[in-house]
């Protein structure tokens, strides 16, 4: 059932409260403003900190369909908006052909159908599935070639594309449109203009130790004060080659709770670093003293935080 568009910034924040996304009143501002305007919203943050997940909470919340496309190099048209399949198209001809009665023309015509065209994500957002306007969730644009950028300032300036055989179709409800990128490369001016933006970031432990409560609650406090506490140092103080993430500390709380620990301890913590860092170079850097060092500073602030809460 699709729901209404929240009125509101402080619905928008609801909306997303609901499906348990811990979102700061900005992000909730400038997803307010995306739906009113109907402007495309283009996230950038890091790997793991939630913006795909925006797209998933709107599709759930409003009742809508969710359209993703995987953005990756070499994404080409075929791919991500139509072709033709020439399969069906050559077996209409050489039916035709054998059946009689139809000139060269008329066949050609006749193959270039809806019948025979392949829609993909973009060109299946913009024809509006049981007439109500879709999620559509661009993801990783960063991945993607430059050309691919050029092509969908159509998409994102007027909702509508061109098909040569077939001429320009124009969404009758224009799609609610997610975009984001990890910043591995910087996406042209050109598309960020079309485009509401909104950098996110790293929650704060306050909002982290939320998410967890949301995301974990198997997970009891003091385990869940630990690792929020363990996490930010090492966004903070350790030079790694990849932070982790809002889902690195989700997998890490869902993994300790699963070995049913109720608190850190430096064996804990070695034997399954491989949860919250993806990179051996990142792991051997904390392992060991540097985790120690850690351990035992958190160890003091959660306690200390406990005895004031």
């Amino acid at each position: 059932m699709t729901e209404a568009m929240p009125s509101s910034i402080d619905e928008t924040h609801a909306v997303l409260g609901r499906a348990g996304y811990v979102a700061d009143r900005s992000l909730a501002t400038v997803l307010y403003l995306s739906l009113k305007m109907q402007r495309p919203l283009f996230l950038e943050g890091e790997a793991g900190v939630g913006k795909t997940e925006i797209a998933k909470v709107l599709s759930s919340q409003l009742g809508r369909p969710l359209i993703r496309l995987q953005c990756y190099e070499g994404l080409d048209i075929a791919s991500a908006v139509y072709e033709w399949n020439y399969a069906a198209q050559m077996l209409e001809i050489r039916m035709s052909e054998a059946a009689g009665g139809m000139d060269k023309s008329a066949i050609a015509k006749s193959v270039f159908d809806d019948r025979f065209l392949i829609k993909r994500p973009l060109l299946q957002a913009l024809e509006s599935p049981k007439n109500v306007a879709p999620v559509l969730l661009i993801d990783e644009l960063d991945r993607a070639d430059e050309a691919f950028e050029a092509y969908l300032l159509e998409i994102l300036s007027d909702y509508q594309i061109t098909i040569p055989e077939l001429g320009t179709i124009k969404a009758e409800h224009p799609p609610i449109v997610i975009i984001t990128t990890n910043r591995t490369r910087e996406i042209h001016d050109a598309l960020k203009r079309r485009c509401l933006y909104h950098w996110v970031g790293y929650p704060d432990a306050a909002r982290e130790l939320q998410i967890l409560a949301n995301r974990v609650p198997g997970a009891n406090d003091r385990l869940s004060r630990e690792i929020v506490a363990f996490v930010q140092r090492l966004r903070s103080d350790a030079d790694l080659f990849k932070n982790p993430g809002v889902a690195e500390t989700i997998d890490w709380a869902t993994a300790l709770t699963e070995l049913d620990r109720d608190a850190l301890d430096l064996e804990t913590v070695s034997d399954t670093l491989g949860v919250l860092l993806k990179y051996q170079d990142d792991i051997e850097a904390v392992d060991g003293e540097r985790a120690l060092h850690i351990l035992e500073d958190i160890k003091g602030g959660t306690k200390e935080a406990n005895h004031v809460g």
